[in-house]
């Protein structure tokens, strides 16, 4: 039996859910195997918060060490689905709300609210280049088959390029 999320995710001839899980990859995502902080210095990066940004555990933890700025994100007021924005040494970085605690964990339809409304900034702000990790798929448990699925979809159309780095 299929999720909401998963059934929300159902389109056209993809098949999401159970043993028949396939998904056309590689319009929008490449892959890297490494650090994600040893991206092009040009690449914005994006990652997963919660609403609190308490960033207390995993990759988070990395990103408020290095870019700082939480109280800078906190004044945005993000809620989950929207997606708050530092900018640090020339280039974005992102903040994709999809919980409102940390102790909380996303949904497909977060993850896709909060890439829609990264998706509007970078296309208004002439962003062509991101780096991530697997979002939504470390502590926050999602399926990466899903996730990657949503990103495409939702950057299809747009000349935004995603790496996707894997330690």
């Amino acid at each position: 039996m299929c999720s909401r999320d998963e059934k929300m995710l159902k389109n056209g001839n993809r098949k999401l859910g159970g043993k028949e899980d396939w998904a056309v990859v590689g319009r929008k995502l490449t892959y890297v195997k490494g650090d994600l902080f040893s991206c092009p210095a040009t690449d914005s990066l994006a990652h997963c918060i919660s609403e609190d940004c308490h960033m207390g555990a995993g990759i988070a933890v990395s990103f408020k060490r290095k870019f700082k700025g939480v109280d800078e994100l906190i004044q945005q007021q993000k809620k989950p689905g929207q997606c708050a924005v530092l900018k640090r040494s020339g280039r974005f970085v992102y903040y994709l709300i999809t919980k409102k605690k940390y102790n909380h964990k996303p949904t497909y339809e977060s993850i896709k609210e909060s890439l829609e409304a990264m998706k509007t900034h970078c296309v208004d702000n002439g962003v062509t280049r991101i780096s991530m990790p697997l979002i939504g798929c470390g502590l926050d448990q999602l399926k990466w088959k899903l996730v990657s699925v949503i990103i495409e979809d939702v950057f299809q159309n747009t000349d935004v390029s995603i790496s996707v780095y894997r330690l």
